[in-house]
């Protein structure tokens, strides 16, 4: 039996989930690693393995489902070992006018984005509360802070992430478990081809996957609720908060309106 940590990662195939499984297996964390992509999954473990010596489980999910949902939990339960970090990283996005989106894609969303951190957190969060111990990780965004025209629906469900954890943050004080937002802006990945959002017309500063995670990692040690990776995001979190909502919303729309 080893004595390495476990976590369980979603949405490692790429983006801020892979670069979460990096710095975890640096750290000596074994992992069970989750995505729909089993072939990145696959070569992720093997690097993983062969660079850190860590132990990989793969685990192909699709978590917009009940069945993605299940089949996660089960492989947690299967692994006989406490989980000692959830790091809620998988998502989705999309991009345009609400009307003109399709309900069944933003219906998913809200499955991914919303109800599988729900249900992978109310399933460790008990069992960490009874040994002492264990850390949470929910990946929010900047966008999480004000409405987003354009990204409504993203948005909303990233606002729902940060408020959900903030306050179980705050519930588990004492128990020796941390609950922790990280609140990314604009991070060059696959997410902007998928969502279509690299068709707005301002851009804003890029931070780099490795960045956040190093951000995201120093801010749970420090016991923090949430953080706001990179300076820039962080001042434009202040603007939100003094701006009234409609003059917010209006700007936000002007930087989100497709080019």
């Amino acid at each position: 039996m080893t004595d390495r940590a476990l976590a369980l990662v979603t949405g490692a195939s790429s983006g801020i989930g892979e670069a979460f499984a990096h710095a975890l297996a640096a750290r000596g964390f074994d992992m069970i690693v989750v995505a729909r992509r089993a072939d990145r999954l696959a070569s992720l473990a093997q690097r993983l393995h062969q660079t850190h010596g860590v132990e990989i489980r793969t685990v192909q999910a699709d978590l917009a489902t009940p069945k993605g949902i299940e089949e996660t939990l089960r492989a947690v339960e299967s692994s006989g070992r406490p989980l000692d970090l959830l790091i809620n990283n998988a998502g989705v996005g999309s991009y345009g006018a609400f009307s003109g989106l399709e309900a069944s894609r933003e219906l998913q969303m809200v499955d991914l984005n919303v109800r599988a951190i729900v249900a992978l957190t109310h399933h460790v969060l008990p069992r960490m509360i009874a040994r002492g111990k264990g850390d949470i990780v929910q990946i929010a965004s900047t966008t999480a802070f004000q409405p987003v025209p354009y990204m409504a629906t993203y948005g909303a469900t990233k606002a729902f992430v940060l408020h959900f954890s903030e306050a179980i943050a705050r519930e588990v004080q004492g128990t020796g478990v941390r609950v922790l937002a990280v609140c990314p802006g604009h991070t060059p990945t696959e997410f902007q081809a998928v969502s279509g959002s690299a068709r707005r017309s301002v851009r804003t500063t890029l931070q780099p996957a490795e960045q956040v995670v190093q951000e995201a990692l120093d801010a749970l040690d420090q016991g923090r609720h949430v953080v706001i990776t990179g300076r820039p995001n962080r001042a434009l979190a202040q603007v939100s908060r003094v701006l009234p909502r409609r003059s917010m919303t209006w700007v936000i729309g002007r930087g989100f309106k497709p080019r």
